[in-house]
């Protein structure tokens, strides 16, 4: 290694809004005959702690002001980051004016997406704005060749210990490491300011966009097993597998922590207070759904909606999961359960299953919360807002002589939910809040309704049923019916009301087919396309 790899640590500037571990890991510095800077209430813990640092304002012998807003802006702090060591015109300039070299720059920014997730007023939100540490950050950066970088205190960790093994040195791959890290991390942070101010404009489509993440955790690979992967928390403060505490298990891949996802957020949609949903998914499409007062009966009835998919699914629910529903759990090979909690006798029984991955989350997901999808296409990024809509019984417009039984507009409803988390085309069949066949992502809406009678037939022979329960059903497409062949295959299948947005130059057609049949059909005027 040579020298120009190796550069010495003598003096760190350190100013942080998070102190977890700060004074730990000064203490350590200072015992590396490391000389300390400081800044307001970083300068306070530490010198309460007895530790010896400097005041920054002692440096650029210029006072903090500005309630803190002016403080590090300043060319014997940013003079001591940017100065290149091995030239001759920047070693002289700092001779000249008293700037001295600053070899390490610790700086954990202002909170703002802390902030922002609390609801905090727009004043708060701004005066939380980092300006001075991102800035030092930066050309801290710049100039990795000298100067070590961090953001964190897993960062100040790695510089301690590459001191200890070359006395008193860093490498350059260290910095260099530390450099792109940084950069990363105020990307991320501008990212979420510029989309708060978008927001709060109600700008749906700025001039830029940006979206940025802090690792959760690498992924051993993604959809196959030759793509590279990993997965990225965002500031959105939501409930998932973000925000999911693992408790046992192997450790997720891409595919499961796709599939949990879209699990999770389809059991978002039903109100716990209400009635306890399962939804079992697979290949990041629900195959079994089901509401009831209990939680195990539930999964029993999501289960039995379509046995052969559920084997080695995806297991998601709105409710606290216990030991009745962990056991009826266990019976089955399953990938994943997600749920917001887990008392310890469920844990107990679903330990027997080592391989089993849980994921607590701690709450569960607003459907009606707004936020920003992304999808990554050749040369950019498409970027849509959640769907939130939702709709209620009053808003429903029957077009057909029969109005929709009770009994049928519950079902309406329950369908009308699934639909909207399944991959287009989508027909949902569901009977006693339970679904009976799903057809998806087929590129005919006609084809997306045979496949979920083919479905609901396999599902009734392998429950050794008489009938498939598409037989009095009801059945939800997540887009207008084109031709009628659409309703045809519907009232075949035994269902015996219809929700649907309308919207089709056939509609009347289709009405004509429905009262032909008996059924009763309902209008939403609301689409649920998921591509």
């Amino acid at each position: 290694m040579s020298d120009l790899d190796l550069a010495p640590l003598r003096r760190a500037l350190i100013s942080v809004s998070d102190k977890t571990g700060l004074v730990e890991r000064a203490r350590q510095l200072v015992d590396a005959s490391v000389e300390i800077l400081s800044t307001g209430g970083t300068l306070r813990a530490l010198n309460e702690a007895g530790i010896a640092a400097r005041d920054v304002s002692e440096v650029t012998e210029f006072p903090e002001m500005m309630d803190g807003r002016l403080k590090t802006l300043h060319p014997r702090v940013h003079g001591g980051l940017l100065g290149r060591r091995d030239n001759g015109e920047d070693r002289s300039a700092m001779a000249d004016h008293g700037i001295p070299n600053i070899d390490l720059l610790y700086v954990n920014l202002y909170p703002f997406e802390e902030t922002v997730a609390k609801g905090a007023e727009e004043a708060d939100c701004v005066e939380n704005i980092d300006i001075g540490g991102p800035a030092m950050l930066r050309a801290a950066a710049k100039n990795h060749a000298w100067v070590s970088v961090c953001t964190d205190g897993e960062d100040v960790d790695a510089v301690l210990a590459a001191m200890e093994a070359h006395e008193g040195h860093t490498t350059l791959e260290l910095r260099k490491r530390l450099a792109a890290k940084t950069y990363a991390r105020t990307a991320a942070y501008d990212a979420a300011i510029s989309n708060w101010f978008a927001d709060t404009l109600e700008d749906a489509s700025p001039a830029w966009r940006a979206f940025g993440g802090k690792l959760a955790q690498p992924l051993r690979y993604g959809e196959n097993p030759h793509q590279n992967a990993a997965f990225y928390a965002t500031p959105e403060n939501r409930p998932g597998i973000a925000t999911a505490r693992q408790v046992q298990g192997k450790a997720l891949s891409f595919n499961n922590l796709a599939d949990a996802d879209a699990a999770f957020e389809l059991a978002g949609e039903f109100d716990p207070a209400d009635k306890a949903a399962v939804v079992i998914v697979k290949h990041a499409n629900p195959c079994g759904v089901a509401t009831h007062d209990d939680l195990a009966v539930a999964y029993e009835k999501a289960f039995a909606a379509d046995p052969i998919s559920a084997f080695g699914g995806i297991v998601a629910m709105n409710r606290k999961l216990d030991a009745d529903t962990a056991g009826e759990l266990v019976k089955i090979f399953t990938e994943v359960v997600i749920a917001p909690d887990a008392d310890e006798d469920a844990l107990s029984v679903l330990s027997g299953k080592s391989n089993l991955r849980v994921l607590l989350t701690g709450g569960l997901p607003d459907a009606k919360q707004s936020g920003w999808l992304t999808k990554t296409v050749a040369g950019g990024l498409l970027v849509q807002e959640r769907d939130t809509a939702m709709i209620s019984v009053k808003d429903l417009r029957t077009v057909t002589q029969r109005e929709p039984t009770e009994a049928e507009l519950a079902d309406l409803m329950f369908a009308w939910k699934v639909v909207k988390h399944v991959k287009s085309n989508a027909i949902v069949y569901a009977r006693n809040l339970s679904t009976a066949g799903i057809g998806m992502g087929q590129t005919s809406r006609l084809e997306a309704a045979r496949l979920a009678v083919r479905k609901a037939e396999a599902t009734a022979e392998e429950n050794g049923w008489d009938e498939p329960r598409t037989q009095g059903s009801v059945c939800a497409s997540d887009a207008f019916f084109p031709f009628a062949d659409g309703l045809h295959a519907a009232a075949e299948a035994g269902a015996t009301a219809v929700i649907q947005p309308g919207g089709s130059i056939r509609d009347e057609e289709v009405i004509a087919a429905a009262d032909e049949a008996g059924i009763a059909m309902v209008f939403t005027g609301m689409r649920h396309f998921r591509h």
